[in-house]
C-alpha cells in the first residue's frame, strides 16, 4: 500500500541545513497500523507530511496504491496534533469540511458523518460549536474529519499528546475499535511507548536525527488490547520494555 524508498529530507535554513530524513525504506501493507517512534527532531513529522504530500522529499520516492504521491489526495486522511476545527462551524459542519473540498456527495457524506459521529460517542453533539466541547471531544471531531472521505491511509501525528492522561487512554480504546471496524492503512507518529503497542501491527524505530530506520518491532498480538490485568499484559510489558531499551540506548551508527 505505501512503499518509502530511500526517502531523504534535508531542510535549507539561514543558520544551514538540517537534515531531517536519511536514507530511509520501509514497505507497509493495506490495512496495517504502524506506529513511529523517535527522539524529537529525528523526522517522524516530516515523513507524515512527506506521504501526505505537503511537501516534496529531497531523494528518493514515496508511492501510495503503486502511484508516486505527488501532492495531497482524496484518499490521504491526516490528524494533526491539535484539532484545528474552525472556530464557526458546527462539529457535524466541521466534519464535512473535507467532502466539501473535495465536492462528494453532500447526502451520502452527511449520512457517514452521523454515522462516525455516533461510532466516537458524540451523537447529540451535531449542532455544538468547538468551544463548546473538552478536548477529547474536540480530537473526537478531527478522527471523523480525517475519516469523514474514507480514506486508504490515515496519516496520524501525535493526534493525543496534548490531551490528559484518562482521556489519551479512552481514544487509544476508541481508536482500537475504530481500526477494527474501518481497516484504513495507518501511519501513527507518538511518543508514547504505551501507545504504540497497544495499537501497531508493527513499530518502527527512528535513529535520533538524521532519522534512519534503527529497528521494527512486530506487535503480535490480537486486539483489543489493553495495559491491565487481561491475558496479554505480560506480552506487552516485554515489548514496552523493548521499546524503551531501544530508545535510550545511544546511537553508534556514524554520521
Amino acid at each position: 500500500m505505501i512503499g518509502i524508498r530511500n526517502v531523504s529530507q534535508i531542510y535549507r535554513t539561514r543558520a544551514g541545513d538540517v537534515e531531517a530524513l536519511r536514507d530511509l525504506s520501509l514497505e507497509v501493507a493495506d490495512g496495517e497500523f504502524v506506529a513511529f517512534v523517535g527522539r524529537s527532531g529525528c523526522g517522524k513529522s516530516s515523513l507524515l507530511r512527506l506521504v501526505a504530500g505537503l511537501q516534496e522529499a529531497t531523494s528518493g520516492e514515496i508511492t501510495v496504491a503503486g502511484a508516486p504521491v505527488r501532492g495531497p489526495r482524496r484518499d490521504i486522511g491526516f490528524m494533526f496534533q491539535r484539532p484545528a476545527l474552525l472556530p464557526w462551524r458546527s462539529v457535524i459542519d466541521n466534519v464535512l469540511l473535507p467532502t466539501e473540498v473535495f465536492k462528494l456527495d453532500k447526502s451520502a457524506a452527511r449520512a457517514r458523518a452521523h454515522e462516525l459521529l455516533d461510532l466516537v460517542g458524540l451523537n447529540g453533539f451535531e449542532k455544538r460549536l468547538p468551544h463548546e466541547l473538552s478536548g477529547g471531544m474536540q480530537q473526537r471531531v478531527s478522527l471523523c474529519r480525517a475519516l469523514i472521505q474514507q480514506p486508504r491511509v490515515l496519516l496520524m501525528d501525535e493526534p493525543f499528546s496534548a490531551l490528559d492522561a484518562l482521556t489519551r487512554a479512552d481514544l487509544t480504546v476508541e481508536l482500537q475499535r475504530l481500526q477494527m471496524k474501518e481497516a484504513s492503512t495507518v501511519l501513527f507518529v507518538t511518543h508514547s511507548v504505551d501507545e504504540a503497542v497497544l495499537l501497531a501491527d508493527r513499530v518502527v524505530v527512528l535513529s535520533p536525527r538524521p532519522g534512519r530506520l534503527r529497528e521494527i518491532v512486530k506487535i503480535d498480538i490480537a486486539r483489543p488490547r489493553s495495559l491491565g490485568h487481561d491475558g496479554h499484559s505480560a506480552e506487552l510489558g516485554e515489548l514496552r520494555a523493548q521499546l524503551h531499551d531501544l530508545l535510550m540506548t545511544p546511537e553508534e551508527v556514524a554520521r
